[in-house]
């Protein structure tokens, strides 16, 4: 079990569909009681539903104990942060997962705090962040994300990025969601009470919009399996579909307890002829 806990001022379902990557901000930086809450959410997040912990900081351009500001590179996506919640995890199994799982949580949070974010993944000078934190050797930084206040008008190099990458744009439910077999789609009808929760997976960001899950119902049993993109990622330390998956679980699970919805995470491995390129990784038995 995880320690996904729900403390939002309105429903998920809402947040999810409100949230949206924000590049541009306005170079102001978070004020004392933004900062003070997001230190006590950090420090509250607990772990994921692999038991991974992650050790998340605020971090800061600008060093309080120094008037030097700190360089944190992003290579030009972002435009105007101030400060940046950066973790690190291990490198233990199904770490990754449990990363994008508790980091979207985090953005969740703050988006009802009316704070904007944005998934950074390869996006970002990763020896500036580390020096940052004080890295360890065994350790490694998946992704980031800048926490601030969004910019009234966003520049013309996040409207390209945005129009790129179709950001808003998201599978069809035939091409991620299939019922007892993968040669047959799941409906909405045949979701029942899930359908709700189905669609804010669907919703859920990642890495380049590549949206890698895919779910499997079998009676009352939502499989989970990660559709590898191939060559996606080789550049990349950590396994950046492996943390897109952990985010699906988070919307997966936060839109379930919401809604009162029995299950829980297991290991149940179905004995599945599977193609090459799709990889088994956790299931919602109710």
């Amino acid at each position: 079990m995880s320690d996904l806990a729900a403390v939002f001022s309105q429903p998920v379902i809402q947040i999810i569909r409100q949230r949206s990557s924000q590049r541009s901000y306005s170079g102001e930086p978070l004020n004392a009681l933004h900062r003070a809450k997001i230190s006590v959410m950090l420090n509250e997040i607990g772990h994921g539903p692999f038991g991974n912990r992650v050790r998340f900081s605020l971090v800061s351009m600008q060093d309080e104990n120094s008037d030097k500001p700190v360089k944190l590179g992003t290579y030009g996506f972002i435009s105007g942060a101030c400060d940046f919640i950066v973790g690190t995890i291990g490198r233990d199994q199904n770490a990754c997962e449990d990363y994008g799982y508790l980091l979207e949580r985090i953005i969740l949070q703050v988006t009802d705090w009316g704070l904007g974010t944005c998934w950074l993944g390869g996006s970002f000078n990763k020896s500036a962040f580390a020096r940052a934190i004080d890295l360890a050797e065994n350790e490694i930084i998946p992704a980031v994300t800048p926490i601030g206040y969004i910019a009234t008008r966003r520049t013309l190099r996040d409207q390209v990025i945005r129009l790129a990458i179709n950001s808003k744009v998201r599978k069809p439910w035939s091409e991620i969601f299939f019922n007892q077999t993968f040669a047959q789609p799941l409906t909405t009808q045949a979701a029942g009470e899930f359908a709700e929760v189905l669609e804010m997976v669907r919703l859920a960001p990642s890495a380049s919009n590549k949206q890698p899950w895919r779910i499997l119902k079998i009676g009352e049993e939502f499989h989970f399996f990660l559709r590898r993109t191939p060559g996606y990622g080789s550049a990349f330390k950590a396994d950046l579909q492996k943390v897109d998956m952990g985010i699906a679980l988070s919307h997966f699970e936060l839109t379930a307890r919401e809604m009162n919805l029995p299950g829980c995470w297991k290991m149940l491995n179905p004995e599945l002829s599977l193609p090459d390129d799709w990889i088994y990784t956790v299931s919602w038995e109710k």
